[in-house]
């Protein structure tokens, strides 16, 4: 539910948001896993409710698919977005069921979940009773309380409609939280997190996808450029270093005018940005252009999703193959070598380090 968000949102506009939370109850299967793993969000078809999470144990290289439904005994949903571990705990958000499910993470047995939500994408911890979920088609942040799994107010985000509204992916520098808006947007929010007030916004490119801060303290975002006909725009795509403390664009990088980068992510030390941009790519945070071959090249693949171990260094890419059978995941190590290769759901989209 990444790139065809913007295409899509025509259609989800015309239509209230009634997702598509198919109840499909049955026997509840016991779990127990390893310490460390990692955890799958397999997207599903948009309204078909057949989303997915699966676990993955890199110690013996072995998955397990449909965790949630054979844990629970129940669907998970319409289309799951991400995935967030807090205190033990993991929170899925499951963006057209409008619901934020919370899990155990060894059993995968629900504990709780938020509910009544617009189109959540993301969660946040600010502290053990205040969490940030960003939405889609929403001009508003919904502040949460996580222990009693309750919305208990609403940061509304300037220069935005319910029709264009879009908050994405969330960093936190000391007491203020970035955010991303993407879907007919063009701006980075800044967010004071103890009066749940947005302060500043800079603008970028179109289209901000994703953001992360390295371990300089500079925040990296890429830009998609829009699309073409879209009433906001299309441009080329960029990559932008912005400094955290002063919140000004340091560095940006332009890419060729068509390309499709996405899925910006670091490596555990923070000094190395991987992407995608059809290839997966790769470069030192310190670097004053754009490498000219990819870490890896796609050969035939869709590769929608990434991650890299923060202790490894390997880089996990998912591949949607053709966004209707069961997507597979491929690990690399840092320097590139095929450690291992296996099937997960459809269309895995986002990953969670447990």
């Amino acid at each position: 539910m990444k790139r065809f968000l913007t295409i899509l949102a025509a259609v989800v506009a015309t239509t209230t948001f009634g997702g598509c939370m198919k109840w499909d109850y049955g026997s509840m299967e016991d779990f127990q896993t390893s310490s460390t793993g990692l955890f799958i969000c397999n997207e599903g078809n948009f309204q078909y409710g057949n989303a997915t999470l699966s676990y993955y144990d890199p110690e013996t290289r072995t998955i397990e698919n449909e965790v949630f439904y054979r844990a629970n005994a129940m669907k998970l949903g319409d289309v799951v977005q991400s995935m967030t571990v807090h205190n033990g705990i993991g929170w899925v958000v499951v963006n057209n069921s409008h619901v934020v499910f919370a899990i155990d993470l060894n059993t995968f047995r629900e504990v709780g979940r938020i509910t009544n939500l617009t189109s959540p994408r993301y969660i946040h911890f600010i502290s053990d009773e205040k969490a940030y979920i960003t939405q889609l088609w929403d001009n508003r942040i919904w502040v949460v309380n996580p222990s009693r799994y309750e919305v208990t107010d609403y940061i509304e985000c300037p220069g935005m409609t319910m029709e264009s509204g879009s908050t994405e992916q969330m960093v936190r520098y000391g007491r203020y939280l970035f955010v991303n808006c993407w879907s007919y947007q063009n701006r980075i929010l800044k967010i004071d997190t103890q009066t749940d007030r947005v302060v500043a916004e800079l603008t970028v490119g179109i289209q901000p996808t994703s953001l992360v801060m390295d371990r300089y303290n500079k925040l990296w975002t890429v830009t998609d450029g829009g699309y073409e006909d879209s009433p906001y725009g299309h441009e080329t795509p960029s990559l932008y270093c912005i400094d955290a403390e002063t919140f000004t664009i340091e560095r940006s990088f332009r890419f060729a005018f068509g390309d499709a980068p996405s899925e910006v992510q670091l490596n555990g030390a923070g000094d190395t940005l991987y992407w995608i941009n059809h290839d997966v790519w790769a470069m030192d945070v310190t670097a004053d252009r754009l490498p000219v071959r990819p870490f890896l090249p796609d050969n035939g693949t869709i590769y929608y999703g990434l991650t890299i171990d923060p202790v490894r260094g390997d880089v996990y890419i998912a591949d949607a193959i053709d966004y209707t059978q069961h997507g597979k995941v491929y690990r690399y190590s840092s320097e590139g070598k095929l450690l291992d290769e296996f099937y997960a759901g459809i269309i895995p989209g986002s990953f969670c380090w447990k």
